[in-house]
């Protein structure tokens, strides 16, 4: 049971990731400047912009934020419960 915990954990992070990259391409298509180069550091700066943007332009957060929010904390979720399980 754990193993399939530790499965859904890493498809959820995979999503987390996908999601993130289309935040980051979403601000990169709006104008602001991406540094590729240090994403790592800045990727929280960047899903900051995709969510102040968005927000702006419709009043509320868009769906890939709320995607990245669900699928990181599902992996978490997954990743505990398969560690006590094991």
């Amino acid at each position: 049971m754990s193993n399939v915990l530790f499965g859904i954990a890493l498809l959820a992070v995979a999503w987390g990731i996908v999601s993130a990259m289309v935040m980051i391409s979403y601000v990169a298509g709006r104008g602001h400047p991406v540094n590729w180069l240090l994403i790592r550091l800045f990727i929280f700066k960047y899903m900051h912009q995709y969510h102040d943007l968005t927000e702006q332009e419709s009043g509320k957060p868009g769906p890939w934020f709320y995607s990245y929010v669900i699928s990181m904390n599902l992996a978490l979720v997954c990743a505990v419960i398969g560690a006590v399980l094991r």
